[in-house]
């Protein structure tokens, strides 16, 4: 197992990939194994926070339970 150390970050900042911990951690994402996953960074944060967001939406949509109505009871 390589070491985060070892493998590739995307710099949020300047949009460069970096290998190692070049940069703070505020500023890093990652870590990738390869340089050219770290590229696709941004790619692939837009897709995970569009998947969260999808999954959220579907969890608001059961809605909260409504209590029945008193004519209903």
């Amino acid at each position: 197992m390589t070491s985060d150390s070892e493998k590739y970050w995307y710099n949020l900042k300047t949009g460069e990939v970096e290998k190692g911990y070049e940069s703070p951690a505020i500023d890093r994402a990652g870590p990738f194994d390869t340089p050219e996953e770290a590229a696709k960074a941004p790619e692939i944060m837009r897709e995970r926070s569009r998947a969260w967001a999808d999954e959220e939406a579907r969890d608001d949509a059961w809605g909260p339970r409504s209590e029945p109505a008193d004519d209903e009871q």
